[in-house]
């Protein structure tokens, strides 16, 4: 088998039949889970057969149980919803809640994750020069970069270009043309990589550059084991000369750990390079196929010492568990300056730590706006206190303006966004539909001087429970394209009225109105 049947091979479409699910492990972990629900149930329903008295029980329980949840941490979101569960089933709800928090059967990775993150904080150095610059001028930037550096690792750099790619298409052209130039090291860490037309591009290159001695490593999400790739598909790549791993990957275990997906996508080129934005490696986000309509997503490219960044990011993931971690090795490779205005920040967040630095910086951009903010996300399931910022944002005369899908890729998701509509439009939040598809672009712009592109919605998941990534820009060039894009893709939206909202299919009222009871869950 030659080289280009091998890539064929590596990057066809999985067949999906019956015979291949039935033995696949998806089908062992839908039956094994089913039978560890079925257990507990019919160990409640035994137990509470034989005590006459559960109920006086359940509600001093469950009293208790809201008095802790009032003095814990958790969001007041959240802490509605829980109160909400065990008021319904007391020990059940209780059982639920313990269960999210203990990650049982997943302890030991959890605390290798955050170990790896930990140790890692004082890795890159703040320029001291730039703070000095930024320092004072009134746009709050400072103050938010150090907060992300007292959070993590995360300093601001001058002397990087940002190009900016308002699709995916332009996305992978780009991606490939750099990839072809990598001389030391390629990082690739993406939430989805489904075999098709980009992966089998990408794929191609990646093999031929493993053979000219670059050193290539690919992370993917676990869950694509279960969905997009075949099982332990990254041994498939190994076999081709690329070192690579799946983050948690799914194993017949209930665990409340499978919550914390690796929703990144970062790519690393000789610590000069990186790319990021929303755009995973399947062939819908380049819309060479056709699922929810056409489909918007966008994605930077950042050149000079911020891509170090992202590099430090991967390097975090992919060393869980490793006991000699080669950091040095990779940092130390001095990254090339360009001639560019503006600063760059690059960033994540994880949900092992009780910080919520991506709700941090979008909560920053709403409050410290004067002009505009203009947003695009594809899912909106707000807590209070974001929605509350959105309001206030508004009602102080900022021009803020939110892009949403028009077609849904989630029903369930797209019925709890409309929930907010109408408490933030009658805030003067204005609200637009994407009537040609699917937004998955997720991004901020301010006042044209400020924008975020990066992984992170505007949903609980994003925001509490998914490892995630961004890209904080201050007064570059690309914050221009970035605003013209959003006014090009507003034109082609429709504005969500309070004729449209008292319209809405009542589908979509009755599933969102149940949905947002449990939407901290989700």
């Amino acid at each position: 088998m030659d080289n280009e049947e091998r890539i064929v091979s590596l990057a066809k479409p999985v067949r999906k039949g019956f015979l291949r699910l039935i033995f696949s492990r998806f089908f062992l972990f839908a039956i094994l889970l089913v039978l560890q629900v079925a257990i507990v149930v019919m160990a409640y329903l035994q137990f509470r057969e034989k005590l006459p008295f559960l109920m006086n029980v359940q509600w001093a329980f469950a009293f208790i149980m809201i008095i802790l949840l009032f003095n814990s941490r958790m969001d007041s979101s959240a802490k509605l919803t829980w109160m909400l569960v065990i008021a319904m089933i007391p020990i059940p709800g209780a059982v639920m809640l313990w269960w999210t928090q203990a990650n049982i059967g997943h302890r030991m990775e959890t605390e290798m994750v955050r170990r790896q993150i930990d140790n890692t904080r004082n890795m890159l150095i703040q320029p001291e020069n730039v703070i000095h610059e930024i320092e004072h001028d009134g746009s709050g930037t400072d103050d938010i970069s150090k907060y992300l550096n007292n959070t993590g690792c995360f300093p601001v750099y001058d002397k990087t270009s940002v190009t900016y790619y308002p699709l995916g298409e332009n996305k992978l052209e780009a991606m490939l043309a750099e990839l072809e130039k990598a001389e030391k090291y390629i990082f690739m860490e993406y939430f989805i990589v489904e075999e098709g037309y980009m992966w089998g591009r990408i794929l191609d290159v990646l093999t031929r550059k493993a053979k000219e001695g670059v050193e290539v490593r690919v992370m993917y999400d676990g869950m694509c084991e279960m969905s997009t790739l075949p099982p332990n598909y990254w041994k498939l790549l190994e076999a081709e000369g690329i070192h690579a791993k799946a983050f948690s990957p799914i194993k017949p275990i209930v665990s409340s750990h499978y919550n914390y997906r690796d929703h990144r996508k970062i790519l690393v080129i000789d610590g000069s390079v990186a790319f990021n934005g929303g755009v995973n490696l399947a062939d819908e986000y380049i819309n060479r196929i056709v699922r929810f309509g056409h489909w918007k997503d966008t994605a930077l490219m950042i050149k000079g010492p911020a891509a170090r960044s992202f590099a430090l990011m991967f390097l975090q993931m992919w060393n869980i568990g490793n006991d000699d971690p080669d950091y040095d090795k990779w940092l130390s490779i001095p990254a090339v300056e360009e001639d560019a205005k503006g600063y760059v920040m690059p960033y994540c967040d994880s949900p092992l730590d009780n910080y919520k630095a991506g709700e941090a910086v979008y909560m920053d951009i709403l409050n410290r706006a004067t002009d505009y903010v203009h947003i695009m996300s594809p899912y909106l399931i707000l807590d209070g206190e974001l929605e509350t910022a959105l309001c206030y944002a508004a009602q102080r005369g900022v021009d803020v303006k939110l892009i949403l899908p028009g077609i849904p890729d989630k029903k369930v998701a797209y019925s709890l966004a409309k929930t907010h509509y109408k408490i933030l439009t009658e805030a003067g939040v204005k609200i637009y539909e994407y009537t040609p598809g699917f937004v998955h672009a997720k991004m901020f712009i301010s006042d044209d001087i400020k924008a975020v592109v990066g992984t992170i919605n505007l949903d609980y998941r994003s925001l509490y429970h998914h490892f995630e990534c961004a890209t904080y820009l201050y007064r570059t060039d690309c914050i221009a394209d970035i605003e013209k894009d959003f006014l090009e893709t507003l034109e082609k939206c429709r504005e969500v009225t309070d004729d449209s909202i008292k319209k809405e299919k009542m589908s979509y009222k009755v599933v969102g109105g149940i949905a947002k009871m449990i939407s901290p869950l989700m």
